[in-house]
């Protein structure tokens, strides 16, 4: 069954996944939100070559090319949203779509700002998560609970936020510091923020870009070292 768009109304919000050659994922993601609760999907697609555009459109998804670039992607899926929540997840299909109001729900109820979906308090697939990443999650929620007094367990990349809070907390990052950088800004403007236990899958298919490779993983942790330090010297706003 194909999604089709809604209204972008008060009770839905508008999900963006940024995607790099997810043709095996990128269609079971997009039909396993409900579309009750899901006013829009916006693909942002850092130049794929594998068909995940063309994928992503015939599931009824809006596509976007936004340029390489994970926090590239993520901020022209942002700026794209209709709706006053936006959800963030992966294109890989390790997050739970189908999960997505127990993420999104205290954003739209109103009581929260952003929450973010925790992957190591959840129940995880063998093999979904490499140690590195668990320990990158809980020094980072160490550093973050040092400056700010918001304890986070994870980074994960499936999280839901009010648009308007979003735009305020002026995110910079272009690369994998992006979800780092949302996550200290907001612990330092005071946002209400949540984190819920969410189960989490294997990849459906393909190669993780970050924890992959050897390579791939020591990129990214560079990214999220160095965008922690520049944020965390930054003058509180």
């Amino acid at each position: 069954m194909e999604f089709v768009t809604g209204p972008a109304d008060g009770d839905r919000v508008s999900v963006v996944i940024p995607t790099f050659n997810e043709a095996d994922a990128i269609g079971d993601v997009i039909r396993e939100l409900p579309g009750l609760h899901v006013a829009e999907i916006i693909v942002a697609d850092g130049g794929s070559t594998d068909g995940t555009q063309d994928i992503a459109r015939a599931a009824g998804a809006i596509v976007l090319d936004a340029g390489r670039g994970y926090g590239r992607a993520c901020r022209a899926g942002a700026m794209a949203a209709r709706g006053p929540a936006i959800v963030f997840l992966d294109g890989d299909g390790a997050d739970r779509g189908d999960l997505l109001t127990r993420v999104a729900g205290p954003v739209l109820a109103g009581t929260h700002d952003f929450v973010l979906a925790s992957r190591t308090r959840g129940q995880r697939d063998p093999g979904a998560m490499r140690w590195h990443q668990v320990l990158a999650g809980r020094a980072a929620g160490l550093g973050i609970g040092a400056l700010y007094g918001v304890r986070y367990s994870d980074m994960c990349a499936y999280r839901a936020i009010r648009r308007d809070a979003l735009l305020a907390l002026d995110m910079r990052e272009m690369t994998y510091g992006w979800n780092i950088e949302m996550q200290m800004k907001a612990a330092r403007a005071g946002l209400r923020i949540l984190e819920v236990p969410v189960p989490y899958r294997c990849r459906a298919g393909g190669t993780s870009k970050v924890a992959g490779s050897l390579r791939g993983t020591l990129r990214a942790g560079g990214k999220i070292v160095s965008t922690f330090v520049r944020v965390a010297v930054q003058v509180r706003g």
